[in-house]
């Protein structure tokens, strides 16, 4: 189906989100819309798919106009969208989540059925088309991020989608799992099916999509060909356009781990998770020293981080931290000898929606007594804002910031000084500007001699900002690995369970 949009516009309040955007999308063609976070990529895919109602502006489909004002009027025109965290419900099995919409469509589509023997035949027709492996009955909580993907994926496929939008698809998922999906897509383009692949991510394009347009503050900067051109002169060219400059990797600083204390001590850890248990004979981290936790997720990394941070009591061990022993401690004891946590969630666990910046900051400050100075809090609020580039006012609610403003206001509410900071997916969904800065600020942290236990789905990351790495693999822990003696290709084997 060939999607055409016509002079979209869209605003929030003062915040023009969509500024005159115009684009083209063929039929059998994966197009890939680029930009940084808050650049109005997710904007533009909520208004084709219904989610959010444009100001004004055409949305043409093959020739006729459409107005689409519901994610229902979008399927009818088949129309989907995969969003960066599926719209899902966890609790209900794979073969449920499968079913869901079909009552919308079942008076304007006599094909759709609602017996469940034969949605589960279609359900597996359809996985085994992809080499997906989707367990009907299975409840969806147990299934990875990718193979919910996977599965909303093919609930939109069984709704006669014909243009499918994926909006930061490859965020949080293995790299097996990003084959898998960009597997599909070709074959989805192959097919006649019209992709539109959002992304901040320059290599994930480069790969997957044949056109591209480029955003920028709302509006378009400009349009490329992606096939054809040399990877390094067309990242240059897109790396311009999304930010109007180059950007320069943060420098590490060297650790030596000969000539410094330990700061940070476990040993004999055991700790038990739902699926899991996790066995840590030794690690010591030394002050200023980085230590990326490699592995799928699900495999231990966050047990050890909860653990640290005090969130999650350990069956057995001791945990030091500048020979202080915080086993089994209250968490306030954890913040008070120096120790944060940034959760992967920002807005489940680590901001609260409905509250505003300056709230944030509120709840920040220590006070005396139960009145508040409101106004020295706003000033706070303001440096704060201005210090970490916040896009963003004051009264702004978090979650109406982009993700990398949300993850921008996690890291301003930190103490100023830390002893170990402990980080899930920090740059998880970020674009490059925001990944690059988030890095620096770390790294000026470690400098100080501030540590640092992080996981990342991006082994590049782990690779470009570890001084050693421990993999997990089904609860087992390699011994540290120094970042220098691995490639991706051998972490992805110690990932696998080849341990070196």
């Amino acid at each position: 189906m060939k999607v055409e949009l016509s002079h979209i516009y869209k605003s929030f309040g003062n915040v023009k989100a969509n500024h005159d955007i115009s684009m083209t999308v063929e039929a059998g063609t994966v197009y890939g819309i680029l930009g940084e976070n808050g650049a109005g990529k997710s904007t533009l895919s909520k208004v084709l798919s219904g989610f959010i109602t444009k100001d004004s502006g055409k949305i043409v489909l093959d020739g006729m106009e459409v107005d689409i004002k519901t994610p229902a009027d979008a399927i009818c025109a088949g129309i989907g969208m995969l969003h960066q965290d599926p719209l899902d419900f966890p609790s209900l099995s794979v073969l449920d989540n499968f079913m869901a919409g079909r009552s919308t469509l079942g008076k304007k589509r006599t094909k759709t059925s609602n017996d469940r023997g034969d949605l589960i035949r279609e359900l597996r027709q359809l996985s085994a088309t992809f080499g997906f492996d989707l367990p009907p009955n299975d409840r969806l909580s147990n299934l990875t991020v990718g193979e919910r993907q996977q599965l909303e994926i093919l609930r939109l496929l069984s709704l006669g989608v014909k243009t499918l939008i994926l909006d930061e698809p490859t965020t949080g998922i293995s790299a097996s799992q990003k084959t898998a999906l960009f597997t599909a897509v070709k074959q989805l383009a192959a097919d006649g099916k019209s992709i539109i692949f959002v992304s901040h991510k320059l290599e994930d394009v480069e790969e997957l999509c044949d056109r591209l347009m480029v955003m920028r503050q709302g509006q378009v900067i400009g349009e490329a060909e992606v096939k054809g051109r040399e990877s390094n002169e067309l990242a240059s060219s897109l790396v311009d356009m999304m930010f109007g400059r180059e950007l320069a990797i943060p420098a590490k600083h060297e650790i030596n781990i000969q000539q410094t204390e330990p700061a940070l001590v476990i040993q004999n850890l055991q700790i038990d998770g739902d699926r899991l248990s996790l066995q840590i004979d030794k690690l010591t981290v030394n002050e200023g020293e980085v230590i990326g936790l490699a592995g799928l997720e699900g495999n231990g990394q966050q047990l050890l981080l909860l653990a640290c941070a005090g969130l999650l009591k350990p069956n057995a061990g001791k945990i030091r931290i500048s020979d202080v022993d915080m086993t089994s401690r209250a968490y306030s004891n954890f913040l008070k000898a120096g120790i944060g946590y940034l959760p992967a969630d920002r807005l489940q666990d680590g901001l609260i929606r409905g509250l505003s910046i300056h709230e944030h900051f509120m709840l920040r400050q220590s006070h005396s007594g139960f009145l508040i100075n409101w106004r020295d809090t706003r000033k706070f609020a303001h440096e704060a804002i201005e210090t970490f580039n916040i896009r963003g006012k004051p009264s702004t609610k978090v979650e109406r910031l982009s993700g990398g403003n949300q993850q921008r206001t996690q890291i301003s509410l930190l103490p100023d000084h830390l002893n170990l900071l402990l980080m899930e997916q920090p740059t998880r969904g970020l674009d490059i500007e925001s990944t690059l800065w988030i890095w620096k600020q770390m790294m000026a942290r470690c400098e100080k001699g501030m540590m640092i236990l992080f996981t990342s789905s991006d082994l590049d990351e782990i690779l470009q900002y570890s001084d050693r790495i421990l993999v997990f693999c089904g609860g087992k822990v390699s011994q540290p690995i120094d970042a220098k003696t691995l490639t991706v290709d051998k972490l992805g084997q110690a990932i696998g369970g080849k341990f070196a």
